[in-house]
């Protein structure tokens, strides 16, 4: 291993790069505290809303000790849903930050209430969590190129170029020994403040060894693409540029386009449009003839079509009767809304088979549970518990039973369920595939430099 202290010993009399490697472990400690710090304010926003909601239901309950109406209690009871973060989502906080992780539901329309948590200012939301998948998407390629791009030019530029390809062991196993030790390096200063992090968090090892598998290969393909330019008979400032170029291209460049390209040929209204066309169904429920409204629930409701019939005036069985015709006259619009988001998310995923960056991406928002499938996922067990909710309500309403405090004491409560580490085998793939490929080239050409 003498070949490893002295390319160590090399290394650090560059204070250029002994700066750039305290920086950038710097910046994924910050990264990583960020993120943990995020997921413990969303932990206690949980845990603060949660006592205040059991305040709330004990308030609620002291008013049908004596008993009381059942529309009446499933119009004013608010009941919370939340989607606790995962263990790894510290890493990458994905649409954590701005879609909402806690939402309180009453057995009226659905649709209006999973939607109003739209409503953000988007300036906000734009830049996005400093986190870690931000810093090894974008800032950890630059740190790589800072350390790789003069790898050659540098002793061309000095003379020794020369001198050095006539020893011994030199050529293609020198470039690659000093290649792997800054790349190892820069591997180290990444995941160090993840390795730390991990355990505080209560991260399974699977979880963690996926996490550094794509950050390795992510590390690998950069590194084969700046072994590719670096190994070239151009000076620094021009290996330097071309890099930068690459850089620009692949993260910033072409998911933008990727991006415009998706929205425009999948497009998607927003949840809001949903929100909208559902009050607007049920206000306009109020000037249709209440019977030809409860005919209409009948279709899909037979089990309630023998009940009493409607008084004259307003009943609440009316009312959530016309409350749930306001979900299902959306429910198409809802049904093309998710298979659009969907359809975008697959063909993300497949851009991540070309797109380095948004590969890593999307294998590290799926192993932290933080992706689009993770919020349509806590919508699904939202509407899964609204329905429990109008199942306990409806047969109150419809055979006008009274309710009381035991009643409301046995309302559902929701619960989510544990969750499993999912493995995004997929995304690692195409990333173990892209970095193969880029260290290939990067390998072949160390074996073409010359010293003129």
């Amino acid at each position: 291993m003498s070949w490893l202290a002295h390319e160590w010993r090399l290394l650090v009399r560059s204070r250029l790069a002994v700066a750039a490697l305290a920086l950038l472990l710097a910046l994924s400690a910050l990264a990583v505290l960020s993120g943990m710090r995020e997921v413990a304010r969303q932990q206690q926003t949980i845990a603060r809303l949660a006592a205040l909601q059991q305040q709330d239901l004990a308030a609620q309950a002291r008013k049908y000790a004596q008993g009381g109406d059942a529309g009446s209690a499933a119009y004013y009871t608010f009941h919370g849903t939340w989607d606790a973060p995962s263990p790894a989502a510290f890493l990458a906080l994905g649409l954590r930050d701005a879609a909402p992780y806690v939402l309180r539901v009453r057995a009226l329309a659905l649709q209006a209430q999973l939607h109003e948590g739209e409503s953000f200012n988007p300036e906000l939301a734009l830049a996005g969590r400093f986190d870690f998948a931000f810093v090894l998407v974008y800032l950890a390629p630059l740190f790589l190129i800072a350390l790789l791009h003069d790898l050659v030019s540098s002793e061309r530029r000095s003379g020794r170029l020369g001198t050095l390809l006539a020893m011994p062991g030199a050529g293609r196993r020198l470039w690659l020994r000093r290649a792997g030790l800054r790349t190892a390096l820069v591997f180290g200063c990444l995941v160090l403040p993840v390795l730390a992090g991990a355990p505080g968090s209560g991260s399974a090892m699977a979880t963690v060894a996926a996490v550094l598998c794509a950050t390795a290969a992510y590390l690998a393909f950069w590194s084969g693409l700046a072994l590719l330019v670096a190994t070239r008979s151009g000076s620094s400032a021009a290996n330097a540029m071309a890099l930068m170029g690459c850089w620009a291209v692949l993260t910033l460049v072409l998911p933008t386009i990727a991006n415009a390209a998706l929205a425009r040929a999948l497009p998607v209204h927003q949840g809001v449009e949903l929100m909208l066309a559902q009050r607007q169904a049920v206000h306009a429920a109020w000037d249709l003839p209440p019977q030809a409204t409860m005919e209409k629930f009948f279709r899909t409701h037979p089990e309630w079509r023998h009940t009493a019939p409607l008084p004259s005036g307003f009943h609440w069985k009316w009312y959530y009767a016309f409350q749930q015709l306001g979900d299902q006259s959306v429910a198409p619009q809802v049904a093309a809304y998710r298979e659009g988001l969907l359809a975008r998310q697959r063909w993300t995923s497949r851009l991540g088979w070309l797109l380095p960056g948004v590969g890593v991406q999307a294998a590290l928002h799926r192993q932290a549970d933080t992706d689009l499938q993770a919020q349509l996922a806590y919508q699904d067990r939202i509407a899964e518990f609204h329905a429990r909710l109008r199942a306990y309500y409806y047969p109150y309403l419809f055979n006008e039973v009274r309710f009381g405090f035991r009643d409301f004491a046995a309302q559902p409560r929701f619960s989510p369920p544990a969750r499993s580490s999912e493995t995004p085998a997929g995304q690692l793939l195409g990333l173990g595939l892209m970095a193969i490929f880029a260290l290939a080239l990067g390998v072949a050409a160390t074996g073409r430099v010359r010293p003129a």
